[in-house]
């Protein structure tokens, strides 16, 4: 089992690429030379945003500054690193709060820790068994939050009509129908 630490991270952050409609998920995380990239899907992104700035709010809100205020973490805007390649893709995500440190720590896993049998033979090899831990301050959490909730709300709009998510040619509106908008 490879378990990556990033504490303190000097980046970490989730990042697309692809047009709209066809957009790949990553979260990146880095210290000095090392740089992870994990492949994540959407809905695995908006949750850890929300689930993040939950529990901001309720363990550490005088912490928690917004990104850009007097003592926030500086809003990162810039790009994933690259050239990247997905390491893995993430199957269990995990969050925490680590009163002693006073710190968020998110787990990325590519499966789940509590199914591993750990008496079993290393047989999986490079590909598997593999995870990241990020540790946050609270303001550096409240940053990646922020930045993932924009990322994934930068999507397709939605139908006016069906609220499913409108290609740029348009889509088989099934309220109007099953004629194009």
């Amino acid at each position: 089992m490879t378990v990556q630490d990033f504490d303190p991270a000097d980046r970490f952050v989730a990042g697309t690429v692809g047009p709209a409609g066809q957009r790949a998920f990553y979260l990146q995380a880095s210290t000095g030379p090392l740089v992870v990239t994990v492949g994540v899907e959407k809905q695995q992104v908006s949750i850890l945003a929300d689930r993040v700035n939950d529990v901001l709010d309720q363990l550490a809100p005088a912490a928690a500054v917004e990104p850009g205020e007097p003592g926030g973490a500086p809003e990162d805007t810039d790009p994933l690193q690259t050239p990247f390649d997905e390491d893995w893709h993430v199957q269990t995500l995990s969050l925490a709060w680590d009163e002693e440190a006073q710190k968020v720590v998110i787990e990325c896993h590519d499966h789940d820790p509590d199914e591993v049998d750990e008496d079993a033979d290393d047989e999986v090899g490079p590909l598997g068994r593999n995870s990241i831990r990020v540790a946050l301050t609270p303001a550096e959490a409240r940053a990646f939050a922020r930045r993932s909730n924009a990322l994934v709300a930068a999507g397709r709009p939605p139908c006016p009509f069906c609220g499913s998510p409108l290609d740029p040619t348009g889509h088989i509106c099934p309220r109007a129908n099953g004629y194009k908008r």
